[in-house]
């Protein structure tokens, strides 16, 4: 599967100030790695976010949004986030993978 360069772009501008950022080929997108550890990605023309398994069901209740499903099942704390939402508040969903991954210990 493709990625949207532009948004990808665009996530990178978000992140240019975070320290430990790599990429990664992941789910059929771009993923962003944070000290080793996935913070959100591109797939396609949609952002997806790593919230966490205790801010999964808030995410979800939030308009744009569905369970990352790449894998046929939903993964726990990973949400996909469509392109209104992201014109909406692309630094507020890339900032909450930031802020969850930060919370892990680094790979």
């Amino acid at each position: 599967m493709s990625y949207s360069e532009e948004l990808v772009e665009k996530v990178r501008e978000v992140l240019q100030e975070e320290d430990g950022l790599s990429e990664k080929q992941m789910f059929g997108g771009l993923a962003f790695m944070l000290n080793g550890n996935m913070a959100c990605g591109v797939v396609g023309e949609e952002l997806m976010v790593r919230v966490g398994p205790d801010n999964y069901q808030a995410a979800l209740g939030e308009r744009y949004t569905r369970p990352m499903d790449f894998t046929g099942r939903p993964l726990k704390g990973m949400v996909y986030v469509e392109e209104d939402a992201i014109a909406a508040d692309l630094d507020g969903w890339v900032t909450r993978g930031v802020e969850f991954a930060g919370t892990l210990p680094p790979k």
